[in-house]
């Protein structure tokens, strides 16, 4: 088994017992006897959103991992991985208010969070050539289900 597969497996182990996890980058690169990058790299590949992972990362003072299981389902039974996996990388505004939209109708988000994001995501804030500001808007989208699907809810 190649080391990676290790790393994955042993953070997909504790994450059964608890949906959320804090670890030292440095302890675990110290327990698997090999460099920090090498725990960047199983992280960003392998506990990704659409993967059902969300990790923040803290620098300094001893800085932490913190790896949380995300729930895909809402409450009404629909998939927010199916949403999430059929994103568009290049999201227009209309498509990008369309799924806003149907989040609110579907009393997902409030209407405050609605016309947040909306601000958030218009052409006019988001001041930016394209393809890269319909890069930037699917990012934001992605992050806003990432956030919806947290089991913590920090």
């Amino acid at each position: 088994m190649s080391l990676s597969r290790e790393i994955e497996q042993y953070i997909k182990k504790m994450l059964e017992k608890h949906s959320i996890i804090e670890v030292q980058r440095s302890e675990l690169a110290e327990f698997f006897k090999c460099v920090p990058s090498q725990i960047n790299y199983v992280l960003s590949t392998r506990f990704t959103p659409s993967q059902g992972y969300l990790v923040e990362s803290r620098r300094g003072g001893g800085g932490y991992l913190r790896i949380v299981k995300l729930s895909w389902t809402d409450y009404s039974g629909r998939k927010f991985l199916e949403l999430f996996n059929n994103l568009s990388m290049d999201m227009d505004q209309w498509e990008a208010e369309g799924i806003l939209r149907r989040l609110k109708e579907e009393e997902l988000i409030t209407s405050r969070e609605y016309h947040i994001l909306k601000a958030v995501i218009d052409r006019d804030v988001l001041q930016v050539g394209l393809p890269q500001r319909d890069r930037v808007r699917s990012r934001i989208i992605q992050a806003a289900l990432a956030a919806l699907s947290r089991i913590d809810n920090q």
